[in-house]
């Protein structure tokens, strides 16, 4: 069994090859029909004609040996076949004309099947025995005598059968032209699309499991006009390499930036585990010195506590980027800034705090530790990265807040990045420096409650703005 042809080109040649020879099938038999309808229309106009006119002959003067007087009159044309008989002598007989001078007699099956044709001076179809078919036409003239003439229709079969052999020539070649016309055509229409498809195995060639990607490979532009199905496809294939272009991106920026979150956090974790290591051993080597072990432990004491504030934020981030849900409960939002900044008075009296809020108490719907620890870390934020003497403004309206200060404000490279997770300033990752996870949670918590936080930073104009979804 023949397979279908599988590829587009393939289908495409069939179905317009099966096209041609369809039409070409339907124009020839519509040919063949009507011209043989025209042929045996001549034969039997000749013939009715000739019936019309029997009533002018008189039978009795019939000379079978002249051809040029017949007795059904002047036609139909006397040619080898040419059929005529009468019933003059009360019983019908005829002949039929040949080379012979004279017309050879037709047999009794012949006259039988003559005897069975109305005399209607039509012609009909009748299959003659030993004659083959013909078209014959029967008159009653005004004495009452019936007169037949016929004509045989192998002329307009032998015309039809040489018709039908041209036609089915025609045919054969036009299938053959239409085969190699039409993969000529169609390999030609669906180069762009071929070349489309070479886009897209490039790019399936291409090794994205991971690592920076470099898939700058595009469907050229002459293929992406949308006003044709391949420049549709190709716009397409474009816009799908764009977006896997871009997710390939963050994805690897997402690695990037957690190996670099590894790294940093065990840069932060290795500083306080030595110092506890280190002070652990000095007590052990002075077990008599009561100062030396106090001191040790009261370093083994602080840095434990760096070290578990530490943990808690990452952990805290890992929750936050896992989607565990905060509380949504309603929170005074102006008794929240009035302790935190109440708070950070008393840690550093050397800034001027300010409050600006409004008259109406501002409350907002949240995670009421969260959001305390988002302003505390703002604060601090301002307390530890400008000098003494500073002015901070804390305002309030409904469903947000700000922190400003007058300080020297975030370096200019540091303002795109400053919500990363362990951006620092200081690029030596000194200890008064902090870790670098504040405005990373201040981020990571108000993006939990649906809000945005954004920087803007200038030399004495320094401003974090907090609005809550």
């Amino acid at each position: 069994m023949l397979s279908r042809p599988r590829s587009l080109t393939s289908r495409l040649v069939v179905t317009a090859v099966a096209l041609v020879a369809l039409v070409s099938l339907l124009i020839g038999a519509a040919t063949t029909v009507a011209m043989r309808s025209y042929l045996f229309s001549q034969l039997d106009d000749e013939i009715e004609n000739a019936s019309n006119r029997v009533a002018l002959v008189d039978p009795t003067r019939f000379n079978p040996s002249d051809r040029r007087d017949p007795p059904i009159g002047r036609g139909p044309r006397q040619t080898n076949g040419s059929l005529f008989a009468n019933d003059v002598t009360g019983e019908l007989s005829g002949g039929v004309v040949t080379d012979d001078p004279s017309p050879s007699p037709l047999s009794d099956a012949v006259l039988d099947a003559l005897d069975d044709i109305p005399a209607d001076g039509q012609a009909h179809a009748v299959e003659l025995p030993g004659l083959g078919s013909y078209r014959v036409a029967a008159a009653t003239n005004a004495d009452g005598i019936t007169q037949l003439n016929g004509l045989p229709t192998s002329e307009v079969d032998d015309t039809v059968s040489s018709l039908i052999q041209v036609e089915a020539l025609l045919t054969a070649l036009g299938v053959v032209l239409a085969l190699g016309a039409g993969l000529i055509v169609v390999r030609r229409q669906l180069r762009p699309l071929r070349e489309v498809a070479a886009t897209a195995h490039t790019v399936a060639e291409l090794p994205l499991a991971e690592g920076e990607i470099d898939l700058s490979e595009r469907v050229p532009a002459h293929l992406t006009d949308e006003r044709t199905e391949v420049g549709q496809v190709g716009s397409a294939l474009n816009t799908l390499l764009a977006h896997v272009e871009e997710s390939l991106s963050a994805r690897h920026r997402s690695e990037m930036q957690v190996r670099q979150f590894v790294a940093d956090a065990s840069h932060e974790l290795r500083t306080p585990l030595a110092t506890i290591a280190g002070y652990t051993e000095l007590a052990r080597r002075r077990p008599g010195d009561t100062e030396a072990s106090t001191m040790a432990l009261g370093k083994v004491e602080e840095e434990s506590r760096r070290m578990t504030a530490l943990v808690e934020d990452l952990l805290l981030l890992a929750r936050l980027d896992a989607g565990r849900p905060l509380e949504r409960e309603p929170v005074d939002l102006t008794r929240l800034l009035l302790e935190a900044v109440s708070d950070a008075r008393v840690l550093s009296p050397g800034h001027h705090w300010r409050l600006d809020l409004p008259e109406e108490e501002v409350e907002v719907v949240g995670d009421e530790q969260r959001l305390h620890q988002v302003v505390t870390n703002l604060l601090t934020n301002a307390r530890k990265y400008t000098p003494e003497g500073t002015t901070v403004t804390v305002s309030a309206r409904p469903g947000c807040f700000a922190v400003h200060d007058d300080g020297p404000g975030f370096a200019p490279e540091l303002v795109d990045h400053a919500f990363e997770r362990f951006a620092r300033g200081d690029a030596s990752r000194h200890r008064e420096g902090g870790a670098g996870l504040g405005l990373a949670l201040v981020q990571a918590i108000v993006s939990a409650h649906g809000g945005t936080v954004s920087l803007t930073s200038t030399p004495g104009d320094t401003r974090i703005a907090v609005r809550l979804g």
